[in-house]
């Protein structure tokens, strides 16, 4: 029997309370007919409604549209279970988590790919010490998203005297996945996704569960005509194919018109080293090339989202590119990310590797990486930080909480203040040009998303890199230990500061990569 249907007799399996679980992050393997198509039954008919939906990643692109937005409609959606959530990107879902229309719970992603796997597998959960200390330990919030939120995923097991976080295996009943190509039997190929972001994953436990896997496709080949080196997903695991020849690898900033995909993305075609990339901003370039000096030769290295996105821009300007290896969470090894096109940070540019999440959270939480460049929104005075949530806006820990795990060295890339700020290098001197409207060290974060004591306790490296100064972490918290040329404690950052500055006895005077020749990665040491 066919496993090809029309888009709307595929949406029709999905029941009122059906766990439906969404590939995607962003515009990157967005399912968006199977997502339209679904809001559209729903328009007509008042249903599925009830529903319990698993977000695996954040599906929707930056303006608000598609995605998880085509299921933001009241009586739809019962709850939510995802890694991250953002109001300028799922403006209906965040309403009605912050309404407390709907129930809410994060969980990072490592956490909850590995959810899926122990569901594919059948085994009862996943034990792991990821999220240890941060709102996600159930001691705390137990990563609920408001009031209404009262079963939380989570609980504390203690094993041979050591603390876990334990999360229940995840059944699900509905997939909706997409992929490239399907043959006719159901088996699926990836060629011009830049990520599969968990896709087996997701339609193992799926399957493993007794639900229904929905496969969006732009492409539909004979039975067994595809290269089985390439299959990403064997057709056992697919109950329906439907066909969208428009479907688009991204979104147009990253799109190649005349190739209706981007080759470079995926490793089809190399883009040529020395192609003028660069980062512009003048505070962006000092917090950066000073970061960079925290590198070493080989090093493998995790890249989180917002300024550290830049950093492989940096390096390639800096001639240091192919001296480490850059990753991020989304599954990529080597090259630039797709910031330097000025799109997503999740596809890479000119990838050596894809790998698949389940590998990455696994790698990442055994140690694989030897220093992780991470952003912050806030920091308090003992070094917490929170990336997680600011008032009712969830933005979540996405995979903050498994790369700082294990990983020996994290490095904060931050401004000491935000909304607005600009600054200057005369005459080999920083000035502030403008102050930015908001704190980023602040008395207490409003939810941590790191715990920088337990981190301390594990013996990891964790360094706070601003334009103005450079914080250590001690048993104490923050030490300020380097100083840029200009700056004064008292004028530039104690009043702009949450709390009071605490600055080492040997205060050293912070390197500016700006307008001097940076360092050979050859003369750094960890």
């Amino acid at each position: 029997m066919s496993k090809t249907c029309e888009v709307s007799d595929a949406m029709d399996v999905i029941p009122d309370g059906a766990t439906v679980a969404i590939c995607g992050t962003g515009v990157v393997l967005e399912p968006d007919l199977l997502l339209s198509s679904l809001e559209s039954r729903f328009l007509a008919s008042s249903g599925p409604t009830g529903l319990r939906v698993v977000a695996l990643m954040c599906t929707g692109d930056q303006t608000g549209r598609g995605g998880l937005n085509h299921i933001a409609h009241s009586g739809m959606v019962k709850s939510v279970v995802a890694s991250s959530m953002y109001a300028h990107r799922h403006p209906g879902m965040t309403e009605m988590l912050r309404s407390g229309e709907i129930e809410g719970y994060i969980v990072g992603m490592g956490s909850l790919v590995q959810m899926l796997t122990a569901t594919a597998s059948g085994k009862p959960g996943v034990l792991t010490q990821a999220g240890l200390g941060t709102f996600l330990d159930p001691r705390i919030e137990g990563g609920r998203m408001n009031a209404k939120s009262t079963e939380p995923p989570v609980r504390l097991l203690e094993i041979d005297g050591n603390e876990y976080l334990f999360y229940e295996a995840l059944p699900i009943d509905v997939a909706l996945i997409r992929a490239t190509t399907a043959d006719e039997d159901g088996y699926l190929s990836f060629e011009e996704e830049p990520n599969t972001l968990g896709v087996l994953e997701i339609a193992a436990a799926t399957k493993a569960s007794g639900g229904q896997v929905i496969v969006q496709v732009k492409n539909l080949v004979s039975a067994g005509s595809l290269d089985p080196r390439r299959v990403g997903v064997p057709g056992t695991l697919v109950d329906r194919i439907v066909v969208h020849p428009e479907q688009t690898q991204l979104g147009p900033t990253m799109h190649d018109a005349a190739r209706g995909w981007n080759p470079y993305l995926v490793g089809a075609l190399r883009m040529a080293p020395g192609h003028g990339l660069t980062v512009a901003d003048p505070k962006d370039r000092i917090i950066l090339c000073r970061a960079a000096d925290e590198l070493a030769p080989g090093a493998v290295v995790n890249v989180g989202a917002g300024l550290p996105t830049k950093l492989p821009m940096m390096l390639d300007e800096l001639g240091s590119l192919d001296e480490v290896t850059i990753t991020n969470e989304h599954g990529v090894f080597g090259g630039l990310l797709g910031t330097s096109l000025g799109g997503s940070f999740v596809p890479g540019v000119n990838p050596k590797a894809i790998m698949d999440s389940v590998f990455q959270f696994n790698y990442y939480e055994g140690g694989g990486l030897d220093i992780a460049f991470l952003g912050a929104g806030q920091v308090d005075s003992l070094g917490n930080v929170n990336v997680s949530k600011f008032a009712n806006h969830w933005n979540g820990p996405g995979g903050l909480c498994s790369i700082t795990h294990s990983t020996k060295k994290i490095v904060y890339c931050t401004s000491l203040t935000s909304g607005g700020l600009s600054v200057r290098v005369v005459d080999g001197r920083l000035e502030v040009v403008r102050e930015g409207a908001h704190k980023t060290f602040v008395p207490e974060v409003e939810q941590v998303t790191f715990n920088a004591k337990l981190a301390h306790s594990r013996g990891q490296t964790v360094v706070y890199v601003t334009e103005r100064c450079v914080f250590e972490l001690d048993h104490q918290g923050l030490l300020v230990t380097e100083l840029a040329p200009g700056v004064d404690v008292g004028l530039h950052i104690q009043p702009h500061v949450g709390f009071p500055v605490r600055v080492s006895a040997d205060v050293k005077t912070m390197s500016f990569g700006l307008h001097q020749e940076h360092p050979s990665l050859a003369e750094v040491t960890l």
